[in-house]
């Protein structure tokens, strides 16, 4: 596992300073990924690589370029294994994972290994971290924590682009149904019910 500690140290140097992408959300989808792997007998080496290298390139939610964020992200790991020890066919497996993986692509990953790199990146998005994330992100763009006469999306569709709880609706409460392992499952049950006790607090102080 020389590889996985080189391409570590290569990504920490890499990585941009984004409070809710940065190298501490790479570490943290490494440590879901790890557990995952155990379960779900997996190659540690090719999911343990695609976690790291599944942000290389990752543009701003505002930025029109965020969608294709995982298509670059997947060439320019090409460009990185190949500097490593990966055969042609594990390259092509981590690049495959990493450019899957994204939930604006809205696919399911082919492999074992994309399945688990999508369901720990999605995992560090729920639960008390994800809460985290998803306000820093919103903080960052600017946006209005809710929208004053429809905070929750009771009579009008979720619009994440213009009030950051609405991603709640958008996406987060969605993600325990997407997840592709049964570890997965587990888990995001238990951060999905963090949510849901965050929401209705708030409902009491609105």
């Amino acid at each position: 596992m020389n590889d996985i500690k080189s391409l570590q140290d290569m990504v920490r140097k890499k990585i941009k300073n984004d409070s809710a992408h940065d190298f501490n959300h790479i570490m943290r989808v490494y440590k879901n990924a790890q557990k995952l792997c155990k379960k779900e007998k997996a190659n540690e080496k090719l999911v343990l690589s695609s976690v790291l290298l599944h942000d290389i390139i990752s543009y701003p939610k505002s930025d029109k370029r965020c969608k294709i964020s995982s298509v670059e992200s997947a060439e320019e790991a090409k460009k990185i294994l190949k500097a490593f020890d990966f055969t042609d066919k594990e390259i092509q497996i981590v690049s495959d994972a990493i450019r899957d993986h994204s939930f604006s692509r809205s696919k399911i990953p082919k492999t074992l290994e994309g399945k688990i790199l999508q369901d720990a990146d999605r995992l560090d998005a729920i639960g008390a971290i994800g809460i985290a994330r998803v306000f820093a992100v919103g903080g960052s763009e600017g946006r209005p924590f809710y929208n004053s006469d429809d905070p929750f999306c009771t009579s009008r569709p979720p619009n994440d682009k213009a009030w950051t709880l609405d991603h709640f609706y958008q996406k987060l409460l969605k993600l325990e149904s997407l997840m592709n392992t049964e570890s997965a499952k587990i888990e995001a049950k238990r951060r999905t019910k963090i949510l849901k006790k965050f929401l209705m607090d708030l409902q009491h102080e609105l």
